[in-house]
């Protein structure tokens, strides 16, 4: 799937977004954001005095009234300019999703089997536990599991990804999604979602912010500005007594009026983080989606920001995934260059990542390449759960049948195989041969090492092994130590044994290790880490993996793993993977440090506005107040409609900060906070001076004021 890339102020975002801003003007909306709703309520209150000035009985001028009312409404009309930018960029993002929501017909196969026949219905028509049949070129209906055929699939719709996927019934890639399609084969799908239940409707309400809630961490912030909002309010309401409309008015200098301390009071509360913080939520669960991640809940995109310990499977996490040989270890009187022929020999119809690591490093080595297996009239054995092994027979001649056979009936094929130590063993001891305790001293040492020893032999004699290493990544060690210094513990989940696993580990440089994994044993791991007060995130795909995902905080399913995984975990990783979810963290750290980030600059700018309004809105009552104008603003009125215009642009200033988040650094709590009160709580005390006071030189060079 092409998806649109979209600048942060692209004109097909902002005009969408501006008629929202003035849609989010609706009372039922303003009330969700208890500050921006005393805000909201001062402009009314203002537009108000406005009128009642026109009409000759105004508390001040009426332009000085209309001046800060129109201020006051940008303010609200730039807090919701904010949050609809940020879920415009969310609903682009979700309109290649809403292409996929296609009416397609269907082939349901009718009860009790399942063996043919089938009559066609609209996909809308499905239920959960209908089963049908799909065939080459067909849509997938709806998601579903399975249950019977293989065939190769084009999720590139969902995933991005333009290489077809395998999907078949049974094991941990059996689970499919409405809208892709099958390319070839057949597959028999058993569906598992009602229609708006689906994997593309989850994604598409998410994405469009539909269903947002509000997170803990952000409910208790908000509940810190309402406070702080409350406080200033009440300030407010015992100064109505020296309003203009008060009865008892200032006996020095002129009372203040109502639309200065309206003023006062919005100035005051922290209407900056405010008016931004809804936009913070939305842009992190959107900048998620850009890394191909779709979050079922915010609360698992703020959970992943504060996650303290991260359990990684070893393969495809850690490791690449595939293991390579790396070396021939011939046993006591073997060549090195037999050893690897014959390892060459048994390998070359070995399709898997091993095998071929084999063949190749055979040809490296020794320049052994162009076999013309035909003439040799190879025979090959291919690996089985049962036997271990694998290998080829040969067919011998006469005179080399004697050699081969020694003392025994003489062989008629040369058996070549390569296994497991164990495997061998019994192999080579079922045709009268021995197992060298050298050969097996090297096996154990291997093992020690972290690698895995392949054995190679040759009829009833052991040649040496193969040694299989796990690639570690390029850069893992480097990311883990980035993860150490922010306080994450880093564990390396495995089936390998403990020796193996304790070596990789240590060169990966993971903080822990669970070796010989099982899914009782994650979900214990995860349970104690829990119980004793950490956040902990992990990655699956499979069944096996869905009790421990559902118990995990932050859970990041593969979309190429099973239905139950993908319905246990809070995430879905539409490009499945696995090292996505050092990603899933930052993104989540970076969405935090956005929130604390401007928080702390909010806070900053409103002590920095005292010093602009408090003795501009008081100076008429209290002359002796002026000594305090520290920043030589013009007039009364100028300062406080400066400070009003600069707490209403600040807002549009901070929106690119907010959407893209603050630069992700890799820092631990204290040193976080000490990075926030140096440049935002500093950068928040002077940038309302500087603004202020040019806003101030504009309004009364202009002689507006």
């Amino acid at each position: 799937m092409t998806r649109k890339t979209f600048t942060l102020f692209d004109p097909a975002l902002i005009r969408p977004a501006v008629a929202d801003a003035f849609k989010k003007l609706d009372p039922r909306v303003q009330w969700r954001n208890p500050v921006m709703f005393v805000v909201y309520t001062g402009s009314i209150i203002t537009t108000i005095l406005f009128f009642q000035a026109l009409g000759g009985s105004g508390e001040a001028p009426a332009g000085f009234i209309l001046a800060i009312a129109l201020w006051l409404w940008f303010t609200v009309l730039f807090a919701n300019f904010a949050e609809a930018l940020a879920e415009g960029r969310s609903k682009a993002q979700a309109a290649s999703l809403r292409s996929l929501k296609k009416q397609t017909w269907a082939k349901k196969l009718e009860e009790p089997r399942f063996g043919g026949k089938w009559h066609p219905i609209e996909s809308s028509d499905l239920r959960r536990g209908d089963v049908v049949l799909v065939t080459a070129q067909d849509v997938i209906p709806a998601d579903g599991e399975v249950i019977e055929g293989v065939a190769s699939v084009d999720e590139s719709a969902i995933t991005g990804e333009s290489a077809p996927v395998i999907r078949e019934s049974g094991g941990d890639f059996s689970a499919v999604t409405g809208g892709t399609r099958v390319l070839s084969d057949w597959i028999v799908v058993r569906i598992t979602a009602n229609p708006g239940e689906t994997f593309v409707d989850r994604m598409i309400a998410m994405v469009e912010g539909a269903r947002r809630q509000k997170t803990p961490n952000e409910i208790a912030l908000t509940i810190l500005l309402v406070a702080l909002t409350i406080v200033f309010l009440g300030v407010t309401v015992t100064l109505l007594p020296y309003s203009m409309y008060s009865v008892d008015v200032a006996k020095a200098g002129s009372p203040i009026t109502v639309t200065v301390l309206i003023a006062l009071l919005v100035c005051l509360i922290p209407t900056t983080i405010a008016g931004l913080l809804s936009a913070i939520g939305v842009a992190g669960m959107s900048r998620m989606m850009e890394a191909n991640v779709i979050a079922t809940s915010g609360r698992a995109v703020e959970a992943a920001g504060d996650v303290d310990v991260l359990l990684l499977d070893k393969t495809g996490t850690i490791t690449l995934g595939n293991r390579h040989a790396s070396a021939f270890v011939p046993a006591p009187g073997v060549k090195e260059g037999d050893l690897a022929d014959a390892a060459q020999l048994a390998s070359l119809a070995d399709e898997t990542p091993e095998g071929r690591s084999i063949v190749v490093l055979a040809k490296h080595r020794f320049n052994l390449r162009e076999r013309d297996l035909q003439s040799l009239g190879a025979h090959f054995v291919h690996f089985s759960a049962q036997t271990r092994m694998s290998g080829v027979d040969l067919p011998l001649a006469v005179q080399e049948q004697m050699v081969v056979g020694g003392s025994h009936t003489p062989a008629r094929v040369r058996q070549l195989r390569k296994g497991a130590a164990e495997a061998i063993r019994k192999h080579v001891e079922s045709l009268g041969g021995s197992f060298p305790a050298q050969v097996q001293a090297t096996v154990d040492d291997v093992a020690r090492r972290g690698s895995t020893p392949l054995v190679v032999a040759d009829g009833l004699k052991v040649l040496g092994l193969i040694e299989l290493k796990d690639i570690v990544k390029g850069g893992i060690k480097e990311r883990f130590a980035e993860l150490r210094r922010m306080g994450i513990k880093t564990v390396m989940v495995t089936g390998d044994n403990r020796l193996t696993a304790a070596a990789i580990a240590a060169e990966a440089g993971v903080d822990d290790f669970l070796a010989e994994a099982t899914p009782e044993q994650k979900l214990a791991l995860i349970r104690q880490h829990q119980a004793e007060g950490r956040l902990v995130a992990m990655t699956g795909d499979g069944t096996n993996d869905a009790p421990a995902l559902a118990q995990a905080d932050v859970a990041v399913a593969m979309n190429s793993g099973t239905q139950a995984a993908k319905e246990a975990g809070n995430m879905v990783d539409l490009d499945s993977n696995p090292t996505k979810l050092i990603e899933v963290v930052e993104t989540g750290k970076q969405m935090l440090m956005t929130r604390g980030s401007l928080t702390t600059f909010s806070i900053a700018n409103d002590v920095a506005k005292y010093f602009a309004i408090i003795p501009a809105a008081f100076v008429t009552t209290y002359p002796q107040l002026s000594a305090l104008n520290v920043m030589h603003l013009a007039s009364p009125n100028s300062a406080i409609l400066s400070a009003v215009i600069f707490n209403a642009l600040i807002i549009i200033f901070l929106i690119p900060l907010a959407l893209k988040g603050v630069p992700y650094k890799p820092l631990g709590a204290a040193v976080l906070l000490r990075r926030n009160l140096l440049v935002y709580g500093v950068g928040g005390v002077v940038v309302p001076f500087i603004g202020i006071k040019l806003i101030d030189l504009l309004l009364s060079g202009a002689g507006l004021v």
